[in-house]
C-alpha cells in the first residue's frame, strides 16, 4: 500500500477511478529501478536528488514517487562513519563551549580540532561522523529488487488499489472461490457478511452465487491502522482467485463514490496468500486448543458450510458434531447431530445489529451456540432468538461450552433411549456395550434405560450368568493375575478388573512384576 499523498485517481463521471500504470510507463519504471541500482554505495541525499531530477522529467511526479516508494522497501540503508555520531556530537558541542561562541569558520575549526584531540582521532573523521546517522547521509548499502519493470508496474497497481480502498466504507466482492475468500476475511479479522443472490427465494446456499460484503476502514467508529492494513491485504487474496469482481463505496472527503475493480486492473503473478494462522483470533485458537484436549463425544471442526440466513448467508466459526463412541458404522454411519458455534468478539454496533438479524433469520432446525463478549451486552438478545448463549471476557471458558453441549447431549440420550425397546436379549453370551450401542446407532449412555434379563452388566460388557459361574469355578485364590486374565480372556471378558471384582476378588500387587488374586 502507498501513502495517501501518492494516490492517483480520476473522478470523471462521478466515479472513483485509480490511475493505473500501463505498458507505456515501462520505460519510467525501468529508469526508476536504474536510479536505485546506480546509487549503491552513495548517501541517500544523492539518491533523492537523482529521483527529483527524474520527477521533473516525467509526466506525473506522483508515479515516480510511487515506484520509488515500493523500491525503497527493497533497499538497505546504513550509517557509515569512522566514529559513533552521537558521541562525536556530544564531544564537539562541549569543545565548542570551551572555545567560545562559534561565529565563523575559524572558531568552528578550532572546536572540531579540540573534539578530534579528545576523541584520539583527526578533524576529517570528526567531520565525516558528526551527522552521518541523519537520514539524508545514510548510505545505500545494497539494493536487490524483486521486480523487473513489468513486475514493478503490477505491484504499483496493486498498491494503488489498496490505497484507494483504504477510504472504503463497504466493499462487495464476487469470486470463483468464495469459501477461500471468506476464510481469508475471517483470518484477517475483518467485519463481513454474505449476501445471497436471489435472497430468500434461494434454497441452496451452498451452490448459489454469494456476494461477500466487507466493512471498510472508513466505516469504523474509530479507524485503526491495523484494520486498514489487514483490509489492504485482502486484495491480494481476491486477486489470487481465477475470476473475481469488486465494487466499493468510497468516502471521498464526504462524497460517496463508486470504485470498480477486476482482473484487468489488478493482476499480480505469484500473489502472496494471506498468512495462514490456524485460527481467526487468539480467542478462537485458545478455545480450540483447550477443547481438543478433552475426551468428549463432540468433534470440533472449523468454518463449516454456509447457513442460509434470510437474504444473507453466514459461516459460523466452528461446528460441534456429536459422535458418541462406537455409534454408527462404516457401512451405515449415523448422521451427526451438529451444533454451530459463533464467537462474537470486537464488532461495531452496526455490525452487531446485522448479526442479530442473521441469527434471527437462521432456520428453526439449526442449532446455534453463541459465545458473546461481555462488552457487547447482547447476550439476552441472542438468547431471545432461541439460541443457546455463553458469555466471556478475554477468553471463552471451555467449561461453559461443555455444559451447553451437555444439555444437547442429555436430550439426545433421552431421545435415543425412547427409540429403544424396554428390554433386549442379545444372542451372545458376552456382549461389548460399545458394539451393541454402535449396532443400535445410539450412545452407550442410552442403554442405561434398557433391561437385559438374560445378562448382567460387568464393566463395559454384558455377561450371561452361566459364564460367570464358569469363571468362578476356573479362578481361585492364589492364582497369579496373568493366569486369571488369561481365563477371563478365554471366556470373552476383556475387563479383568471388573470381572475379578464381580467374582469377589481383588489383586494383591507384588511391585511392578505382577500380582496374585485374593478374596476381598
Amino acid at each position: 500500500m502507498l501513502t495517501k499523498d501518492l494516490l492517483r485517481v480520476s473522478r470523471a463521471g462521478g466515479g472513483y477511478h485509480p490511475q493505473f500504470a500501463g505498458r507505456a510507463d515501462r520505460p519510467l519504471a525501468a529508469r526508476t529501478i536504474g536510479v536505485f541500482q546506480g546509487h549503491v554505495g552513495e548517501p541517500r541525499h544523492r539518491l533523492d536528488d537523482a529521483l527529483a531530477d527524474l520527477e521533473r522529467e516525467a509526466d506525473d511526479f506522483k508515479l515516480v514517487r510511487g515506484f520509488a516508494a515500493l523500491l525503497e522497501r527493497e533497499a538497505v540503508f546504513e550509517t557509515r562513519s569512522p566514529l559513533p555520531p552521537e558521541r562525536v556530537r556530544r564531544v564537539a558541542f562541549e569543545s565548542a563551549e570551551a572555545v567560545g561562541a562559534v561565529v565563523d569558520d575559524a572558531t568552528r575549526a578550532r572546536a572540531i580540532e579540540s573534539a578530534a584531540d579528545r576523541l584520539g582521532s583527526d578533524a576529517e573523521a570528526v567531520e565525516r561522523s558528526l551527522y552521518a546517522d541523519r537520514d539524508v547521509n545514510e548510505v545505500l548499502a545494497s539494493f536487490d529488487a524483486r521486480w523487473d519493470p513489468d513486475d514493478l508496474i503490477e505491484q504499483y497497481n496493486l498498491s494503488l488499489a489498496q490505497t484507494a480502498l483504504f477510504d472504503a466504507t463497504e466493499v462487495r466482492i464476487r469470486s470463483s472461490d468464495p469459501k477461500r475468500l471468506v476464510s481469508a476475511v475471517k483470518r484477517l479479522g475483518l467485519l463481513y457478511e454474505i449476501r445471497r443472490k436471489g435472497g430468500r427465494d434461494s434454497d441452496d446456499p451452498a451452490t448459489e452465487e454469494r456476494v461477500l460484503v466487507v466493512t471498510g476502514p472508513d466505516a469504523l467508529f474509530r479507524r485503526t491502522r491495523r484494520y486498514g492494513t489487514a483490509f489492504a491485504r485482502l486484495l491480494r487474496s481476491v486477486a489470487a482467485t481465477a475470476e473475481w469482481s469488486l465494487s466499493a463505496t468510497i468516502d471521498d472527503r464526504g462524497t460517496d463514490r463508486e470504485l470498480h475493480l477486476g482482473p484487468d486492473d489488478v493482476s499480480v503473478p505469484d500473489v502472496e496468500p494471506v498468512a495462514e494462522p490456524t485460527y481467526d483470533s487468539g480467542v478462537e485458537a485458545d478455545f480450540a486448543a483447550r477443547f481438543s484436549n478433552l475426551d468428549l463425544d463432540w468433534e470440533l471442526s472449523r468454518e463449516p458450510e454456509p447457513l442460509a440466513a434470510g437474504a444473507r448467508a453466514m459461516i459460523p466459526d466452528f461446528a460441534f458434531d456429536y459422535r458418541p463412541a462406537g455409534a454408527g458404522s462404516d457401512s451405515d454411519p449415523a448422521p451427526p447431530f451438529r451444533v454451530y458455534f459463533e464467537v462474537m468478539g470486537f464488532w461495531t454496533p452496526e455490525y452487531v445489529e446485522k448479526k442479530l438479524e442473521q441469527f434471527g433469520s437462521v432456520a428453526d432446525d439449526v442449532e446455534l451456540l453463541v459465545a458473546v463478549d461481555d462488552s457487547l451486552g447482547v447476550g439476552e438478545e441472542v438468547a431471545a432468538l432461541d439460541h443457546r448463549v455463553v458469555t466471556y471476557s478475554g477468553t471463552v471458558r471451555v467449561k461453559d461450552v461443555v455444559d451447553a453441549l451437555g444439555e444437547y447431549e442429555a436430550d439426545l440420550v433421552a431421545d435415543a433411549a425412547e427409540s429403544l425397546p424396554g428390554e433386549l436379549i442379545p444372542d451372545a453370551d458376552v456382549v461389548d456395550l460399545d458394539a451393541l450401542a454402535a449396532e443400535r446407532g445410539v450412545s452407550v449412555d442410552a442403554l442405561d434405560a434398557v433391561s437385559f434379563p438374560e445378562h448382567e452388566r460387568v464393566g463395559g460388557a454384558l455377561v450371561r450368568p452361566a459364564v460367570l459361574e464358569a469363571l468362578a469355578t476356573a479362578i481361585e485364590p492364589g492364582m497369579s493375575l496373568s493366569e486369571a486374565e488369561s481365563v477371563l480372556d478365554d471366556h470373552g471378558v476383556d475387563d479383568a478388573s471388573a470381572g475379578l471384582s464381580r467374582l469377589g476378588y481383588r489383586v494383591a500387587w507384588e511391585g511392578l512384576s505382577g500380582g496374585t488374586v485374593e478374596e476381598k
